[in-house]
């Protein structure tokens, strides 16, 4: 099992490489999900790290698969700038899960 990491920014992905992640850098939707798609069918990738950006250009499509799929574990991870709000994402996910705002 590995880490696949789908970055918007080359500095994040860089630091994903020199911890020994693979990934690759893209900036459009139609990529992101492709990639996003070939990580799900791939049963060897069992985490994939995207950053806050590419999360939020594929929003509702991560959220889906965050509550259908069983694997792979997809996580929202902070780029350099560090501007993401995710215990707010948490609560909204949990939220949609469980239908009872928190």
């Amino acid at each position: 099992m590995r880490a696949y990491c789908i970055s918007d920014n080359t500095d994040t992905m860089m630091g994903m490489r020199l911890s020994g992640i693979e990934g690759t850098v893209l900036n459009n939707r139609e990529a992101i999900l492709k990639k996003l798609d070939e990580c799900i069918q791939n049963p060897d990738i069992a985490i994939v790290l995207m950053t806050t950006k590419a999360v939020s250009m594929t929003a509702d499509v991560v959220a889906q698969y965050k509550l259908q799929l069983q694997r792979p574990l997809i996580t929202e991870i902070s780029d350099r700038h560090g501007s993401a709000k995710i215990g707010e994402k948490i609560d909204s996910y949990i939220s949609d899960a469980i239908g009872i705002k928190l």
